[in-house]
């Protein structure tokens, strides 16, 4: 069994957490900060935006391939990983511009990111109980 489109949005994904990562890198050479944030806010703020997608992802790329193993259809696995993909990438967005504050990037990165993991379990509790009724 192949697993080619959750395994493009698990590549997608790593590439996301790669350059969340150099920018968390670019902020610890800005402040000199080799460990924590130095109490600068800035550094706090790329921390957590690779912090938030590195603590999401391993649900919902777990749940998608899974998914893709169930029979999930190629096109819905599509939507719901652009639907991640995007939410995933406005976060990063709202909390960087809004400095931390209240943002629409950060709270539809975070509805959206809510409702594939809710889309992607309820899928693979419905192919449990589909596979309970054969």
């Amino acid at each position: 069994m192949s697993f080619l489109v959750s395994g493009l949005y698990v590549s997608l994904t790593a590439l996301l957490i790669i350059a969340l990562s150099l920018y968390v890198i670019k902020m610890r050479r800005k402040h000199r900060v080799g460990i924590g944030d130095g109490e600068h806010r800035e550094l706090s703020i790329a921390i957590r935006t690779q912090a938030n997608l590195i603590e999401n992802a391993p649900i919902v790329l777990l749940l998608m391939v899974l998914a893709e193993a169930n029979g999930l259809s190629i096109l819905w696995l599509h939507l719901l990983g652009c639907v991640w993909l995007f939410a995933r990438i406005i976060h990063p967005y709202g909390l960087v511009k809004s400095n931390g504050g209240i943002h629409w990037g950060r709270y539809y990165g975070m509805a959206l990111t809510w409702i594939v993991v809710f889309a992607l379990a309820g899928v693979n509790v419905g192919f449990y109980l589909g596979h309970l009724l054969d």
